[in-house]
């Protein structure tokens, strides 16, 4: 499964990378977070609780920052389970581009999954998916403008 999309973002380009790199703009933004901790500056585990479908699980996952490029560039893998709802693991690019005072945040992801979710079908997890990744980044562009009035 692939996603891409892009969005305008009412920060400035250091802003907006400060806070994809705060684990509380981060927990506070990610659909069904229950828990997010930091490691190091590039180690995260996370706990989260979705439903997908008929199915609802808590996953525990990993996440490995590596910025390549900062504040222009960085990427990300991870991995997690939801026991017998199955697993995800993928990872994605993002680019930021610095637009005056504001920044457009673009994303190419890849995910694969497996057990029980790779059943529902690909329609439903690319919906799902979808929707998962825009309302994110809805909360988070809400959350960095909170933050940039602050």
């Amino acid at each position: 499964m692939e996603l891409q999309d892009e969005i305008l973002i009412n920060a400035p380009r250091d802003v907006v990378y400060a806070a994809l790199n705060d684990p509380e703009v981060l927990k506070a933004c990610i659909p069904g977070c229950e828990e997010l901790i930091k490691h190091s500056d590039t180690d995260l585990e996370a706990r989260v609780v979705l439903r997908i479908g008929p199915v609802k699980a808590r996953f525990g996952g990993k996440v490995t920052l590596n910025p390549e490029n900062p504040p222009e560039r960085f990427s990300l893998t991870g991995e997690g389970s939801g026991g017998a709802a199955g697993f995800a693991r993928g990872g994605a690019a993002v680019d930021l581009e610095a637009r005056g005072d504001q920044t457009l945040l673009r994303y190419d992801a890849k995910a694969e999954i497996g057990g029980k979710l790779a059943q529902l079908g690909s329609r439903l997890i690319q919906s799902t998916a979808k929707k998962l990744a825009a309302s994110f980044f809805t909360a988070f562009a809400k959350e960095v403008g909170t933050h940039e009035e602050a």
